[in-house]
């Protein structure tokens, strides 16, 4: 029996598939295989987003559901941990029928994944839905795994011929970390590549699911109002910034192997970035798209030794005051090394060398434990040339400035020069704003509805290609190196400020990072 997706549409039922606002782009009938079914990521993000898709009638009409992890359980056991993960972490409160429609045929896999025997279930459980739909289904196995598993599962998923099918599409779609090292990225795309096609492999990176992320494309290329200005002649410079206010909380292992310019800077920043600089591409298809993000990568010289003092900074928290308590520093951390030198903070100053950027600084930044979670861009434009205004008891010309929040609030700010009101010419900046939520009166989808939809769909515009991943690496990889050859101790920050003030060092000449 195939899941129930949701609920119809009349008119799309009735003929008419051009109704006003509808989206209900066609997936063809599909098997989702989750490898770390009982994860973190499959409970808090994968069931939660499948939940919403099948209530918004987006997922296809034949959808079965497979999960494979190592604990022993019964196909009852994880249905009913699906429903429990989906209740607790859903955006919307689960409609009882639509659940029950999604999970009443989720079968689970138990066994590890180099055991030969776990594909040979897996290959019989995917057959036997075919059986049942009476057609061939496409299938997408998503690795949301400890990354050292990403290449035993996909060569065992190679050994057991089920890379491919002679009547349906086989994709694949693994988390980030892609590689902790330049040579680990290349390697892994070696072995990926060697069982899988380019096209069938789906590289996540969740911040391109994000709304605002994909409307950066639509503010520059559909808005005649802003690309005119959108190069070196009017930008003075352009800040990333992706700050939280938590620590670390229980994930100590990966992190004290990660830090934040590998967990964050590499992939969702430097991704952020080529969004932001890229030129517009010929048609929006992924191949397009992405050959014009690998050109901004390219752009990006490589850090020299030399240079890495003055463009990049690391530092880790201390203890201080966020969240109305008291909290440890990192190294204070439950399983966290004395002596780790491990950045939960990271910023770098870098500069794209083409005809339209070149000149303008792009400062990126993240960390652990600032004063407030936030993620956004802010474009700051170069200053008028000339004031005739007086100053006097004014608040200042302050630059224009564009700023898109990609969290907690998604949406885009403009800050503009206006008259105090008043019989005198005295100039203060206002912000005009724009809030999904207050816009189009709904919620934003969460970013991995967005990104399951479009890999069963086989359009990877928002997913990174193997070149893409390499260049990101080839910036930073050099930053890593040189890092794991300094010696601690790393400058503090104290928990629930803004930051390190070395941070401040790689800042041009009159340049200020925003208040976070």
């Amino acid at each position: 029996m195939a899941v129930a997706a949701g609920q119809p549409t009349p008119k799309a039922e009735a003929g008419n598939p051009l109704v006003e606002g509808l989206e209900r782009l066609p997936v063809a009938p599909t098997t989702l295989v989750i490898f770390g079914a009982t994860g973190d990521l499959a409970r808090r993000k994968l069931l939660p987003a499948l939940y919403n898709l099948a209530h918004d009638g987006a997922l296809p009409e034949r959808f079965y559901l497979v999960g494979v992890s190592r604990k022993e359980k019964a196909h009852e056991d994880y249905r009913a941990e699906c429903a429990e993960a989906i209740r607790r972490f859903s955006r919307r409160k689960p409609d009882e029928e639509v659940l029950k429609a999604l999970l009443e045929n989720v079968r689970y896999i138990p066994g590890t994944f180099d055991e030969e025997s776990v594909y040979a279930e897996l290959g019989k459980t995917l057959d036997e839905f075919e059986q049942e739909a009476g057609e061939p289904l496409n299938r997408a196995f998503y690795l949301a795994t400890a990354p050292h598993f990403f290449p035993v599962i996909v060569e065992e998923l190679g050994r057991s011929k089920l890379a491919h099918h002679a009547h349906a599409e086989v994709r694949v779609i693994i988390e980030k970390p892609f590689g902790t090292t330049l040579e680990e990225a290349r390697e892994l795309n070696r072995r990926v590549l060697a069982i899988f096609d380019e096209t069938q492999v789906f590289r996540i990176d969740h911040y391109l699911g994000k709304e605002t992320v994909q409307n950066m494309m639509a503010f520059r290329f559909a808005n005649g109002m802003f690309e005119p200005f959108w190069n070196r002649n009017y930008i003075d410079s352009v800040q990333i910034t992706a700050a939280e206010d938590i620590g670390i909380e229980s994930r100590a292992d990966y992190y004290d192997k990660a830090g934040a310019l590998r967990d964050l800077i590499q992939n969702h920043m430097l991704q952020l970035l080529c969004h932001v600089a890229m030129e517009p591409p010929v048609s929006f298809t992924a191949e397009e798209v992405r050959n014009e993000k690998v050109k901004v990568l390219k752009s990006v010289p490589e850090p020299t030794p030399v240079e890495i003092p003055q463009i990049a900074v690391r530092a880790q928290y201390g203890p201080g005051h966020a969240g109305g308590e008291d909290v440890p520093g990192y190294l204070e951390e439950e399983g966290v090394p004395p002596d780790s030198t491990t950045e939960t903070y990271a910023a770098l100053r870098l500069e794209v060398d083409n005809w339209r950027w070149a000149g303008v600084p792009f400062y990126l930044r993240t960390g652990k434990r600032l004063a407030r979670k936030v993620t956004e861009i802010a474009v700051t434009l170069k200053p008028v040339p000339h004031l005739a205004f007086s100053q006097e008891g004014s608040l200042g010309v302050q630059p224009n400035q564009l700023v898109l929040t990609l969290q907690p609030n998604e949406g885009v700010s403009l800050r503009l020069g206006a008259k105090i009101p008043g019989t005198r010419m005295i100039i203060r900046p206002v912000n005009m704003e724009f809030l999904y939520g207050t816009a189009f009166l709904s919620q934003s989808p969460e970013a991995y509805e967005r990104l399951i939809t479009d890999a069963m769909r086989g359009d990877a515009t928002l997913f990174t290609r193997n070149d893409e991943v390499e260049a990101q690496w080839r910036i930073c990889d050099p930053i890593v190196r040189t890092w794991a050859g300094t010696p601690g101790p790393l400058p503090k920050y104290p928990a629930g400020s803004q930051g390190p003030k070395e941070a401040e060092l790689i800042l041009r000449e009159g340049d200020h990072w925003r208040a976070i």
